[in-house]
């Protein structure tokens, strides 16, 4: 990334401080979340390209010699054999720049995670009103 006294305020700002193969994969990236995610409203958070639905879905940032993807550590989990191929954490994946993005995975990942987060939001919702 280009060195910067001011982080970027929006995801295409972001996109842009990078190389040219590293902006196809990121905006491929993005393209995969917002189809997986239609609702959801893009912003930056934690200085990475984050999109929110209730809560924060998945962030997505480049790096050296990979793409990080945070969907959480239940989106790690839920797809653990699946992720086997790549470097994990807790609650990211580190996906090669050099190879092709996992698309069709991202998008499930994050089918998941919109799921998952609207059943909490609803919960919350439900909670609040037997409360009151």
């Amino acid at each position: 990334m280009k060195a910067s006294s001011t982080p970027p305020s929006t995801i295409d700002e972001y996109i842009l401080g990078f190389p040219r193969e590293a902006q196809k994969k990121l905006s491929e990236l993005r393209a995969t979340i917002r189809r997986a995610a239609p609702d959801a409203v893009e912003k930056i958070a934690y200085r990475m390209p984050t999109f929110f639905q209730e809560k924060n879905l998945v962030h997505f940032a480049a790096y050296a010699h990979h793409i990080g993807f945070y969907p959480a550590a239940s989106g790690i989990a839920a797809f653990k054999d699946e992720l086997t191929g790549y470097v994990t954490s807790k609650g990211a994946v580190q996906f090669p720049i050099e190879k092709p993005l996992p698309l069709e995975l991202v998008t499930r990942i994050v089918e998941f995670r919109v799921a998952e987060n609207e059943t909490k939001a609803a919960a919350r919702k439900k909670a609040k009103t037997k409360a009151t």
